[in-house]
């Protein structure tokens, strides 16, 4: 990977290979390199002032913030998963409130249908025609609160618009905004009133977070601020629309080596065929991750590249985001739940297994 962005080592070995040629070609790479890292940091200028801002509001949860922030420089969906009250619902509130773009909250509900999601056609007895009503979906950023609650129907209603960025009313189809980015949530322990989610919807999650509980420190923090003013009332905007989109032109131009990508394959294969790769968790993977998954890995570890401030991806970035990326693409077996075996005890087999370039 210094191969693409290090001038340093470039120049050396410029100079071993010997030849004026050899050091001008490197030189020029490691200006290119130079640019790169500069157009990466001025796309990049929004990120601390929009950390800064949701975190005048979000104690810690430093980790949900960072993957909130690659779904939305990777053009990707996210879906939280956590018990009642850990800030799930306030965090995509905030986060909606830091980008100046159209934010709709979905509460979904058993007796929802699926134009209430996407709208539907309203018929016009003044002139006999149909008149298109579009439904929240139509929006920025949109918050689907306890997606589990809804009926399958509701729910395969945004596959379309997660997977297409349109939806079809009738006969014409009608592009969403952009950037348009999903952010869900769904509890984990409450079964009553809920239904699981539909493989092919959950499959076009970019990210399954799983948020966990703060530290002592950090309820402290919590118990001193939320007993005060409403601070997420007093949230700022900090980046536009085309701020987004000009960070995400910045993302997808980060450097990926070759090794880089053959890592990410071989990854995904080995959740399809562990045995390959001499990892012994065969007997317990029902169904191993698309390659959706592997594009999905690919574009969520150039994010993450971009929020270090690196125009290059290194294995580290992969291993950083991986888990998020793959552990809701793993389905165990009955025999995995018989002994709690996880996808992520999975995923993280699959990890300490496959040779690291």
């Amino acid at each position: 990977m210094a191969v693409a962005v290090d001038g340093s080592f470039l120049g050396g070995l410029a100079e071993r290979e010997g030849g004026p040629a050899t050091v001008r070609g490197a030189a020029s790479e490691s200006a290119v390199a130079e640019r790169s890292r500069e157009e990466i940091a001025k796309a990049a200028r929004f990120v601390a002032p929009l950390r800064d801002e949701i975190g005048r509001v979000i104690v810690g949860q430093q980790r949900l913030v960072d993957r909130l922030l690659v779904a939305l420089l990777a053009d990707g969906h996210v879906l939280l998963e956590g018990v009642p009250g850990l800030a799930k619902t306030l965090s995509l509130r905030t986060l909606a409130s830091a980008v100046r773009g159209r934010f709709q909250r979905i509460q979904f509900t058993p007796d929802m249908l699926p134009a209430d999601v996407v709208g539907t056609l309203v018929y016009s007895p003044r002139d006999g025609s149909f008149v298109t009503r579009h439904g929240p979906i139509f929006a920025n950023l949109v918050l689907a609160d306890e997606i589990n609650r809804a009926p399958a129907k509701v729910q395969s209603a945004l596959l379309e618009a997660m997977q297409e960025r349109q939806v079809t009313l009738g006969d014409e189809t009608h592009p969403l905004p952009s950037p348009f980015v999903v952010m869900a949530t769904q509890n984990p322990i409450e079964q009553e009133g809920t239904y699981a989610l539909p493989e092919a919807q959950i499959d076009r999650f970019l990210l399954k977070v799983v948020v966990g509980y703060p530290s002592r420190a950090e309820e402290r923090a919590i118990l001193d601020r939320m007993t005060g003013s409403d601070a997420s009332a007093c949230v700022k905007p900090v980046v536009d629309a085309d701020g987004i989109l000009a960070a995400r032109r910045a993302t997808t131009a980060i450097y990926v080596d070759d090794r880089i990508k053959d890592y990410i394959v071989d990854l995904v294969q080995a959740t399809r065929d562990p045995q390959a790769f001499a990892i012994d968790v065969g007997p317990y993977i029902r169904c191993g991750a698309s390659p959706r998954a592997t594009i999905a890995l690919g574009v969520a570890s150039r994010a993450w590249a971009f929020l270090q401030g690196r125009s290059f991806v290194t294995p580290q970035d992969v291993k950083s985001i991986g888990m998020d990326v793959l552990r809701h693409r793993v389905a165990v077996n009955y025999e995995a739940e018989a002994e709690n075996v996880t996808p992520e005890d999975v995923v993280r087999r699959i990890f300490d297994g496959v040779a690291v370039p």
